[in-house]
């Protein structure tokens, strides 16, 4: 299993030929078109956190008016962010700035489940392996850049407790290493929630690359059920492991003062 990110500026974060072949991949197998309204400061964005780029997952506000945007945790790891365990890796530290494609100034990076987890001193093999979850806030200027619509399908319309096997996922991702139109809109099944209810097997096509780490994905009606945490070389390239969303939220909330609010997409959901 390898973290589904990259480096930017000539510092791949997966081996050159793996990144070759994740390219060549995506390629041969291009995903549906992106969605016409590009500039906006919405799920599906690129998201650039000291060289490594990810992709944005959804839009989150809380009662005080804060906007953030999601990303996976080890987006920020501090060391190479190849190991799964988040309770081992270190994470930059809380106000990192975090570029975000579509705003006019840097984000910050406001929560990490990786240094909370340290902090904590979590013990608990499934959290510390699959509790992969980061929230940027972005920055007042840029408020009314923000959109909460998923690219491509539209929603979310709320957030799944879990995915049961065979349950239609719709996804999406924006990694570096494909070329020309990135945004790249995946479809598949889910192969059920494991490891205590923290993760879900999916497989997608077209697959989850290096660079798509932290997109969301979606269930049937449009709910969020999680995002993207890593990809599987073996048995298969579509085969992808994301964090369950609902229970990422609830650990945050139950160890930070952050209260957060997911709100519906402007557009109505459609697989």
């Amino acid at each position: 299993m390898t973290r589904a990110m990259t480096r930017v500026a000539g510092r791949p974060r997966v081996p050159a030929l793996l990144s070759l072949l994740v390219a060549l991949v995506a390629v041969l197998l291009p995903g549906a078109p992106a969605d016409a309204a590009g500039g906006a400061i919405r799920p599906g964005v690129e998201l650039v956190t000291d060289g490594a780029q990810c992709t944005a997952n959804f839009i989150f506000t809380d009662r005080t008016g804060a906007r953030f945007i999601g990303m996976s945790a080890h987006c920020a790891s501090a060391t190479d962010g190849t190991t799964p365990d988040g309770c081992r890796e270190r994470s930059l530290p809380l106000g990192t700035e975090v570029r975000i494609d579509g705003a006019t100034r840097p984000g910050t990076l406001a929560y990490s489940s990786w240094s909370t987890m340290r902090r904590v001193g979590e013990r608990d093999r499934s959290t510390c392996l699959y509790n992969d979850f980061a929230l940027v806030r972005i920055d007042p200027a840029d408020h009314r850049r923000v959109n909460p619509t998923v690219p491509v399908f539209g929603g979310p319309t709320g957030i799944a407790a879990r995915s049961a096997a065979g349950d239609r996922v719709y996804s999406y991702g924006n990694s570096g290493l494909r070329p020309g139109d990135r945004l790249d809109a995946k479809r598949g099944r889910s192969y059920g929630t494991t490891a205590d209810g923290w993760a879900t097997r999916v497989f997608t096509f077209t697959p989850g690359i290096p660079g798509d780490s932290g997109s969301g994905f979606l269930d049937a009606q449009g709910r969020a059920i999680g995002v993207l945490s890593s990809l599987s070389i073996f048995p298969g390239p579509g085969d992808n492991t994301i964090t369950n969303l609902a229970k990422a939220l609830e650990y945050m909330e139950r160890h930070t003062a952050l209260r957060v609010h997911m709100p519906d997409g402007w557009r109505p959901f459609r697989a």
